[in-house]
């Protein structure tokens, strides 16, 4: 199976003055292709960090984000947002939506940036649409949706561009349970589908659907354990924060 992601050394220092703030020390890790990941860990213990690495959102004090055959991690800026654009899914808490924009038109952000705003481009965010079930609710706003259609928007956004992986940060945080179930349900459907999905996350019941978890504290690497799908309750994931 080939590596969708792989992590080597990677360092993240934040400065305050002159005091050093190391964020990551030294992590390393690999994502192959068609695994579900959940990222864990107490607060400080660097997920958000790591998040913001792999999204290329910024960029590492050291060590290197190889992204299916290219090292992102020395990347200018503009390099970066190309990434992001062309590989990468992005599925966020708050889902990112703009308000001012249709379902159809918010799924069709991403070729926006890349100018690839063709008929068959639209045609795929149609049935990107109607995959995650929104196909009766191209022309509403995001303010006309609920929670759980509006982060089934950002789903379906995160496929445009047939991303090397799906990045999800927190993405039931804010949902009722029945509808976090949905989601979840969702992501799971689209794994089976062959998507590599990672997961950055507190909540034990989301990361017990994972097939992994990659668990922080300090930022280094306490565990990395594989999972059976639905074998770990929450209840031991609990009991080994």
């Amino acid at each position: 199976m080939a590596t969708a992601l792989s992590v080597r050394n990677l360092v993240k220092n934040y400065y305050l003055g002159s005091e050093v703030v190391q964020a990551l020390r030294g992590i390393s890790f690999d994502v192959e292709e068609g695994e579900y990941v959940a990222i864990m860990g107490p607060s400080g213990s660097g997920k958000s960090t790591l998040l913001n690495l792999l999204g290329c959102l910024d960029r590492p004090t050291s060590g290197t984000i190889i992204l299916g055959d290219q090292d992102v991690s020395r990347l200018s800026d503009d390099e970066r947002s190309e990434i992001r654009a062309k590989k990468i899914g992005f599925i966020f808490q708050s889902y990112n939506l703009i308000p001012q924009l249709t379902v159809l038109e918010n799924i069709e952000v991403p070729l926006y940036y890349q100018g690839r705003i063709t008929a068959a481009a639209r045609r795929r965010c149609r049935e990107l649409a109607e995959m995650v079930g929104l196909k009766d609710r191209l022309r509403h706003r995001p303010t006309q949706l609920s929670g759980g259609q509006q982060q089934r928007v950002a789903i379906a956004r995160s496929l445009v561009n047939d991303p090397v992986y799906i990045l999800a940060d927190e993405p039931t945080g804010n949902l009722d349970s029945a509808t976090a179930e949905e989601i979840l349900e969702l992501l799971e459907r689209l794994n089976a589908m062959g998507k590599t999905v990672i997961i950055v996350t507190h909540e034990p019941d989301v990361a017990a659907r994972c097939r992994r978890i990659i668990r922080l504290r300090d930022g280094k690497i306490e565990s990395d354990t594989p999972l059976v799908p639905r074998k770990v309750s929450a209840a031991t994931l609990l009991a080994s924060a």
